[in-house]
C-alpha cells in the first residue's frame, strides 16, 4: 500500500483531497456492504463455496479500504502516530493486501474443480473446507507481517511502542532487510497466483473444447479470465512507486498532485471495480440483491404510512 504523502499542500487542496478519498472509501464500502447483506440474506449462498470465497474477498477489501483511507487521512491530520497503533494499521493493511490475490487463486481453483472434476466438486469444495482455506489464507498472509513485528520487538526497546512515528511501512521498518523481504514475498505470492490462474484457465479451456455442452465450461473460462483482470487491478498497487519515480521528475511542482492521483488510481479505484466485476456479473447474486433491497425499500415506504394511518 502506498501511504506516503508529502504534506506541502494548501489547506484547501489538502481538504479537497481528503474529502475525495474518504467519500470514495465510503461509497466503495457502502456498495460492498450491500453485497455482504445480499450474501447473508439467502442461506443458499452460505452453502456454496464459490459465494463464500467471493464474499470473503469483498469483506477483505472493505477492511483494506478502511485501513488504507485511515492511513491516508492520518498523513494529513496527524503525521506522527503512536507506534503501537501504527503497527496495527500497517499489519492489517499488509495482510489484507496480501490475501486479495491468494483469494483470487482459491476462486480460480474452485471453478477448475467445478468444471474439470464435477463429480468430486461437492466432496472437495464443501463450506467447512472453504472456511478452513480462508483461515489458512489469513495465516499465510499474516506470517510475513508477524515476523516483522517479532523482529521489531527484538531490536526496539519497549519505549518505542509508546513513541510517535511517521505511520507508513518503510518508516516503521526502516531496515534494508524489510524491503528485501517484502519484495521477495510479493514476487513469490504473485508468481504463485499467476501460475495457478494460467494453469486453471488452460485446463478449463481444454475441457471446454471437449465438452458436449459448452455453456458452463465457457462461463468458467470467462470467470477465470476475470480473475486475471482482478489480479491485474491488484497489481496496480505494485507499480505506484515506479509511477512516482517516472512522472514526478517531469512535474516536480505538482509532486503532491501526482502522488494523490497515483494513490487514487492504483489503490482506491481497483477496490471499487474488483468486487463488482464478479458480483454484478453473477445473475443469481444480482437477482437476489435486487429482490432483497427492493423489499427493504417497500417496507421502509409502507411502515411509515401505516404508522401515520394509525396515529390519524
Amino acid at each position: 500500500m502506498n501511504s506516503t504523502v508529502w504534506i506541502v499542500d494548501s489547506y484547501e487542496e489538502a481538504l479537497a483531497k481528503n474529502i475525495v478519498i474518504v467519500s470514495l472509501g465510503l461509497i466503495i464500502n457502502f456498495i460492498n456492504g450491500m453485497l455482504v447483506l445480499t450474501f447473508f440474506s439467502n442461506p443458499m449462498f452460505s452453502r456454496d463455496s464459490r459465494y463464500i470465497l467471493y464474499i470473503h474477498l469483498v469483506i477483505n477489501d472493505m477492511l483494506m479500504i478502511c485501513t488504507s483511507v485511515t492511513l491516508y487521512v492520518l498523513t494529513y491530520v496527524s503525521p506522527l502516530v503512536n507506534a503501537s497503533l501504527c503497527c496495527v494499521l500497517v499489519v492489517l493493511g499488509s495482510v489484507t493486501f496480501t490475501i486479495t490475490p491468494l483469494n483470487l487463486a482459491c476462486m480460480a481453483v474452485e471453478r477448475f474443480i467445478a468444471i474439470c472434476k464435477p463429480l468430486h466438486h461437492a466432496q472437495i469444495c464443501t463450506p467447512q473446507r472453504t472456511y478452513i482455506f480462508i483461515c489458512l489464507l489469513w495465516v499465510i498472509g499474516a506470517i510475513p507481517s508477524l515476523a516483522d513485528i517479532i523482529i521489531l520487538l527484538l531490536i526496539q526497546s519497549t519505549s518505542f511502542f509508546s513513541s510517535l512515528v511517521l505511520c507508513y511501512p518503510f518508516s516503521l521498518f526502516p531496515s534494508k532487510a524489510y524491503k528485501d523481504r517484502t519484495t521477495a514475498s510479493q514476487v513469490i505470492y504473485m508468481s504463485f497466483v499467476w501460475i495457478i490462474l494460467i494453469y486453471t484457465y488452460c485446463r478449463v479451456l481444454f475441457t471446454a473444447r471437449k465438452a458436449v455442452s459448452k455453456g458452463s465450461a465457457n462461463k468458467a473460462r470467462s470467470t477465470i479470465l476475470l480473475h486475471g483482470v482482478q489480479l491485474l487491478l491488484c497489481m496496480l498497487s505494485y507499480i505506484a512507486p515506479v509511477l512516482d519515480l517516472i512522472v514526478t521528475p517531469f512535474f516536480p511542482v505538482h509532486r503532491t498532485k501526482i502522488t494523490f492521483f497515483n494513490y487514487l488510481i492504483t489503490n482506491i479505484l481497483p477496490r471499487l471495480l474488483s468486487p463488482l466485476i464478479y458480483g454484478v456479473r453473477d445473475q443469481k447474486f444480482l437477482k437476489q440483491m435486487k429482490e432483497y433491497f427492493a423489499c427493504k425499500v417497500i417496507i421502509v415506504k409502507i411502515v411509515p404510512s401505516k404508522l401515520l394511518f394509525s396515529v390519524g
